[in-house]
Order: C-alpha cells, then sequence, then structure tokens
C-alpha cells in the first residue's frame, strides 16, 4: 500500500487582484511531495512558481483568492486561521526566500533572527538556542560563527546571508523546506555550494523540499522528482531522469534545448523559445503553449488536456507529447546537469 505524502496539493488556485484584472497566477496544480522526497519545480520567470509556494505556505497577499486543497500530514491547510499557520511556520514547515538581502532584518542581529524561532517553538532557553543557533552556523559552512551571530546582514556578503537564511530555515527542524530561487543574484560558485547544501543536509534530516528554480541545470542532481510549470498550470511531471532526459512535453523540450551546455558549439545560436508567456488575466482556453509551439494542431486550441500518464510515474499535460526515446529509468536525482 502506498503511503500517505507528506504534502498532497489538489486543484490548487492563487489569484491575485490587479488593476488590469484577476491575474490566474496558479490555475488549477495537483501534485505531491512524499516523506523525505526532493522536488524541483522549474519554469519560466512569471510561470507561478514563486506564488504557488505562498498559497502553499498561507502567505498570499490580502487581495487574493485562493482556492482548492493544501493537506499538509492530513490536514488542511486552506482556511486555517493565521494563528494557528503561524503554529506551523517553521517547525513543519519552512521556507527559503529568494533575496536574503530583502528578507533578513536589517535591524536585528542574526543571533536573534536565528534563536527567536526555536525560542518560541521548541521552548529553548536563551543560552541553548544561542548554542544551536551556532551549530547551525557551522552545518551551513559558515566561518567564524560567534562573530556573525553578532553581525547584522548588511555586514555580510550575499552567499554568506543565504547560508544565514537557510540557518534560519532549518532552525527549528522542519519537516518540508520550500527553498524558493535560493540562489538569485548570486555567482555560479556560490551557487553550487547553496544548492549543494541544501541536497546534503535535506538527506541527512530526511526532510522533504521543494526546490524552485527558473534554470533547469539547478535542480538536476539534486532532486528525486521534477514538475514542470507554464503560464500557472503544470506541463510535466516525473521523475528528474525521466523529465531529463526523456522530456514529453513540448514545452519542457524546448526549455532543455534553449539551455546553454558544456558541449554547445562557440558561434553556434542557442535555439530561444518564440514569443513570450501568455496574458495571466485572460489566458487562452486551451494549452497555454500553444502560440509558441512548432507542433500545435486543433485538440491545442480547445479544453486544456490533462495531466496524461506517459510512462510509469511520468505525466505530461500535452496533446502531442515528444514521441519517446529509448526507455528511460524511473528512478530520479542521478543525472547531473551541473
Amino acid at each position: 500500500m502506498k503511503p500517505e505524502p507528506l504534502l498532497h496539493v489538489t486543484h490548487l488556485r492563487a489569484y491575485l487582484s490587479s488593476r488590469h484584472g484577476v491575474v490566474k497566477a496558479v490555475d488549477d496544480v495537483s501534485f505531491e511531495v512524499g516523506h523525505g522526497e526532493a522536488m524541483g519545480l522549474v519554469g519560466e520567470s512569471g510561470s507561478g512558481k514563486s506564488v504557488m509556494s505562498r498559497a502553499i505556505m498561507g502567505l498570499m497577499p490580502r487581495r487574493s483568492d485562493r482556492t482548492g486543497s493544501v493537506l499538509f500530514k492530513g490536514r488542511e491547510l486552506i482556511g486555517l486561521p493565521r494563528k494557528e499557520m503561524s503554529e506551523i511556520w517553521g517547525p513543519q514547515i519552512s521556507m527559503v526566500f529568494q533575496d536574503p538581502g530583502r528578507s533578513l532584518n536589517p535591524v536585528v542581529p542574526v543571533e536573534r533572527q536565528l534563536t527567536e524561532g526555536m525560542r518560541r517553538h521548541l521552548g529553548l532557553g536563551r543560552s541553548e538556542a544561542r548554542g544551536r543557533a551556532l551549530q547551525l552556523l557551522r552545518e551551513v559552512g559558515v566561518s567564524d560563527p560567534e562573530r556573525r551571530l553578532r553581525n547584522y546582514p548588511h555586514e555580510m556578503s550575499g552567499g554568506m546571508c543565504q547560508r544565514v537564511m537557510i540557518a534560519a530555515a532549518l532552525a527549528c527542524e522542519p519537516d518540508l523546506l520550500i527553498a524558493d530561487e535560493p540562489t538569485t543574484a548570486l555567482d555560479v560558485t556560490i551557487q553550487r555550494q547553496i544548492l549543494d547544501l541544501l541536497r546534503r543536509v535535506q538527506r541527512e534530516r530526511n526532510m522533504s523540499m521543494i526546490l524552485i528554480s527558473h534554470n533547469l541545470p539547478l535542480v538536476a542532481g539534486r532532486t528525486d522528482r521534477t514538475a514542470v510549470m507554464y503560464a500557472g498550470r503544470l506541463a510535466e511531471t516525473g521523475s528528474t531522469r525521466q523529465v531529463f532526459e526523456s522530456p514529453r512535453h513540448r514545452y519542457t523540450a524546448a526549455l532543455l534545448a534553449a539551455t546553454p551546455t558544456i558541449t554547445h558549439e562557440r558561434h553556434s545560436p542557442f535555439r530561444l523559445i518564440p514569443g513570450t508567456l501568455p496574458n495571466p488575466v485572460k489566458p487562452p482556453a486551451g494549452c497555454r503553449f500553444a502560440a509558441r509551439c512548432d507542433h500545435f494542431h486543433g485538440p491545442c486550441h480547445e479544453l486544456g488536456p490533462d495531466m496524461t500518464p506517459v510512462a510509469a510515474g511520468h505525466h505530461v499535460a500535452c496533446a502531442d507529447p515528444v514521441p519517446a526515446p529509448a526507455a528511460v529509468g524511473a528512478r530520479g536525482g542521478e543525472h547531473d546537469g551541473r
């Protein structure tokens, strides 16, 4: 019998009010995250990835509407009062935000930002919380942690601030960590260090993780499964190996073809995806990628296709999927696209 997933999202919709109308940022999305599983969520900027993470966390702006179901450990989170959600943030679900410079409080020292949650949720005393904060900073690779506890965010580099953010997210030992573009604005070397750190900590703690990125190679080798999102909907889901080695949705294939690789010929042009994302206020009725796809035909302009299986554990929402190449194994997380 298949175990119950840690997170079960069903028909999630997150609509935002704007001066141009209602933005359908997340429109009927369903997926699961198992216990101890790392899932990558990828897609172009503006596809709805960050809004979906905030809809799961219950951090939506006031002028918004969230419907569907978000079951976490069997408990429905949609409609849960903010006071009860505040008891879940930290010890059960935690988040690493895109920009640590904006997420860390600039007028509060690192020690207080790390220990507040532990003292509130875990009941630790000041000395015990401080000792655990030092341990966390060492765990995430922060040099001279004693000094860093006294620092303010502006006194540290972007990479160091990101490590502090990860330490704060891990402080209360959450069951699920959502990392939303955790390497934005960091150089390539620091990006790799941060992502490898997240994967190592996730495995050591047997913690579930959703790693969100617009950069496909960043999730390769660091996740077990991958979901591809486009214009507010999921286009493809499967093991990371399936999605990267045997993409079946036309959008996934186009994304991978447009991704620079080490074998790319120096003077040959990149295969860019023509066009832009559709208007989220008035999205097309059929497949939202149809206007940018070279293989669209009649059914693509009708009702959007449902997610259908194309292999074991591999689902795609496409009326004309990419033909299957040689069989690809079902286990994920082994393909290294770094």
